[in-house]
């Protein structure tokens, strides 16, 4: 539909989020794909990687527990 002009209000009205679009956004499924999509990028980080993330972590929890 370019040709005819209406390529980028097709665009538009999909990206905008507007009732226009005919797709209502289902929360359980955007949810699911948040934790899918963090326990793949979790479990394809190298094992040094995930090291660190625990060592900054533990160390952020410790620094949390004496100021508060």
């Amino acid at each position: 539909m370019v040709e005819y002009g209406n390529g980028v209000g097709e665009v538009a009205g999909r990206s905008g989020g507007g009732g226009s679009g005919g797709q209502s956004m289902d929360v359980g499924a955007s949810l699911g794909q948040i934790v899918n999509d963090s326990v793949h990028t979790i479990s394809s980080l190298p094992p040094t990687t995930l090291l660190i993330g625990v060592i900054v972590i533990v160390f952020g929890l410790i620094m949390l527990r004496r100021v508060f």
